[in-house]
């Protein structure tokens, strides 16, 4: 019998024989989505890149990616290195987490000391489960003379993160919040189907403390969210991007407006220190965990998710940036 052909896997040394440099060479190529779906297929994300050489701090991230279907929150920061680890890439780490409110930071170097890896380790727990932090060791590989082919090595990862996301995978069994969370969501979905207003229901619930329905305009969400230690349900409308603060200001000259149309006031948070903006109703002194008063609370939600659509999504539409450079105003928190 003839046996097959078979070529034998070699790794390739040296990084910087493919990639010069990680500005100029590395990071175009991780951002290209081809390539940006290999890193995701290793960490079981869906990401999608939003920019490259992204200001945070005095810093600039390699990329700034969004988790796809997770919520408007859900930043992911890309930082690379063709060397091995060192303190201030470390840093800089540290600053991406504490600019943004909530974050995903994926570490990338050729390889890490054992230091760096504790460090992400002891950073994953101690910090809630808003931020994530995760260190991948990059390799080449090919097969005879072959075009060499990208491998990351997960070195760092969330507590149970791969436990998670088996259990999503598979469908099995969540942790009685996340169930929970789920439940509520599908709950309010329902009842927002049945009210047949502007916000549609028609959507899968997830395990998150939030979700987000479109409002007719790319970078702009509804929200709806549930903070547990605040005993606080709230809805919102948020805005990303660049232009982000040029459209909250926009909208915020039509304040009374708005919220004369709405009937009720808003919280107006420009959030100097990020790029994005949210302009929000709060309702306190609820438990969401509290079945009993979900019918309640879906009520209130249901209600100001369709009012918000129906006064914020004609002005979203409207809405150009350029009429906001030049104005002497300036958007106030």
């Amino acid at each position: 019998m003839n046996e097959p052909p078979l070529g034998r896997l070699e790794r390739v040394d040296g990084l910087r024989k493919t990639w010069a440099t990680e500005d100029r060479d590395f990071t175009p190529w991780l951002a290209h989505p081809e390539n940006l779906a290999v890193l995701a297929e290793t960490l079981g994300l869906e990401l999608e890149t939003e920019a490259r050489e992204k200001p945070v701090g005095p810093f600039r991230a390699d990329i700034l990616c969004k988790e796809i279907g997770s919520g408007s929150d859900a930043w992911v920061l890309i930082e690379n290195q063709l060397e091995r680890t060192d303190h201030a890439h470390l840093g800089q780490l540290m600053t991406y987490a504490a600019g943004l409110d909530a974050v995903t930071v994926i570490w990338i170097a050729a390889s890490f000391t054992d230091e760096h890896r504790a460090a992400l380790d002891w950073l994953n727990g101690i910090t809630d489960e808003r931020f994530r932090f995760f260190g991948l060791e990059v390799e080449l590989w090919r097969i005879g003379e072959s075009p060499p082919a990208p491998k990351f090595n997960i070195v760092s990862k969330p507590n149970d993160w791969s436990r998670s996301i088996a259990r999503a995978a598979a469908g099995a069994e969540l942790s009685e919040t996340r169930i929970r969370q789920k439940e509520y969501w599908g709950a309010l979905l329902k009842v927002l189907d049945d009210e047949k207003g502007l916000v549609s229901g028609n959507r899968e619930p997830k395990p998150n403390y939030w979700i987000d329905f479109p409002v007719g305009r790319k970078r702009f969400s509804l929200n709806a969210s549930m903070v547990l230690t605040k005993n606080r349900i709230q809805t919102e409308l948020y805005i990303a991007g660049n232009d982000a603060k040029a459209f909250f200001g926009l909208l915020k000259r039509q304040k009374d407006e708005i919220e004369r149309e709405l009937g009720y006031s808003l919280g107006w948070k420009e959030l100097p220190k990020k790029r994005d903006c949210r302009i929000m109703s709060y309702c306190d002194h609820v438990d969401p965990m509290d079945e009993a008063d979900w019918p309640r609370q879906h009520k209130w939600l249901a209600e100001h998710l369709n009012a918000m659509h129906r006064v914020f999504a004609p002005r979203v539409k409207d809405l150009d940036p350029d009429d906001w450079q030049g104005d002497d105003q300036t958007p106030s928190a």
